[in-house]
């Protein structure tokens, strides 16, 4: 057995440990750790939507304990400024040589999860300086620039655009993540059971599942995984058909979205498919992976125009009938 084909055949146990640790600490919210995880073995980040309260920081802090990771939290405000997050050089003194020199200190961007919370409470500005962070995993202070420690990951939290306080993020931001994942509330009696658990003296004792190097070599092999130039094909028809222009779009396409999902949706669907693939233990990606991931990789990449918010049409309902229509 290849060493690709042995990773891929143990991924299931090993994510099914994730999974137990994990719910230690957070109650329910099954669908959502699993996409959390989808994006972490695809080497990626995630949008993580929802109002306030719903356990997204604690789930991630609860990530970083049990894959044995650095962890930072970011609250994004509206003063907070480019520096704030990447850090700043300041001018230091030599004592010993009687001189001064420019040192750079570290923001909270060099870990290997950060949780950039509520970032859309923050102006362009400072969701710009995510971008190079985002993209290229590194940080130019000057004429240095220092790459990030490996792995590395961005969770960012949103609050719903309707809330107070909150900007639109630009479409080159929210391209950067691979994945948004909305979390909702949970059913009453999982709510009973957080409400037991976090208000009494017991704390969740968290067991370490992989490391760093662990979750950098699944996403290597994840990579690795075969995918036929038919199912290449299948996520560019199905990315194509949410564009307007283009001439598989249908009427309600036409009528309703505003901006189609770019190229990239093409590269994170197939991406996404090996994923998923590889949690079940499958040798290769298919078709249904691939729709298994399309909300997910296209739900904040398709933009809906007034005409479709006046008719009560939403982004969700569009995908639906696009992803059914690829089914038929």
């Amino acid at each position: 057995m290849s060493e690709t084909s042995q990773v891929i055949t143990n991924l299931p146990e090993r994510t099914e440990a994730l999974r137990r640790e994990i719910a230690k600490a957070i109650v329910g919210q099954k669908r959502v750790i699993e996409d959390v995880l989808l994006g972490l073995y695809c080497g990626e980040h995630v949008l993580l939507t929802g109002v306030p309260g719903l356990a997204k920081t604690f789930l991630i802090r609860s990530l970083s304990e049990v894959l044995h990771l650095d962890f930072n939290r970011i609250q994004f405000t509206p003063d907070l400024m480019p520096a704030d997050i990447t850090g700043t050089e300041i001018i230091q003194d030599d004592p010993i040589k009687g001189t001064r020199e420019l040192k750079f200190m570290e923001g909270p961007v060099f870990t290997n999860l950060l949780l950039a919370d509520e970032i859309n409470r923050t102006p362009p500005k400072t969701q710009a300086a995510m971008l190079q962070v985002m993209q290229e995993r590194e940080v130019t202070a000057g004429v240095e620039t220092m790459p990030l420690p490996k792995p590395f990951h961005v969770f960012a939290t949103q609050n719903p655009i309707e809330m107070e306080g909150t900007y639109q993020l630009p479409e080159a931001a929210t391209d950067r993540f691979m994945l948004s994942v909305s979390i909702d509330y949970g059913t009453p009696e999982e709510e009973a059971e957080m409400v037991q658990r976090t208000t009494g003296t017991e704390k969740p004792d968290l067991q370490r599942v992989m490391n760093g190097d662990d979750l950098m070599a699944i996403q290597q092999m994840v990579r690795a995984m075969p995918v036929s130039s038919e199912v290449i094909r299948f996520a560019v028809d199905l990315v194509g058909a949410t564009r307007p222009a283009a001439g598989g779009a249908s009427e309600r396409v036409k009528r309703f979205i505003r901006w189609g999902a770019g190229p990239r949706a093409s590269q994170y669907m197939i991406l996404g498919a090996k994923g998923r693939a590889a949690m079940a233990g499958k040798p290769c990606a298919d078709e249904d992976d691939v729709r298994s991931v399309a909300k997910l990789v296209l739900g904040h990449r398709v933009l809906t125009n007034f005409k479709a918010r006046a008719e009560g049409v939403d982004t969700a309902n569009l995908l639906d009938e696009i992803i059914q229509k690829s089914s038929s």
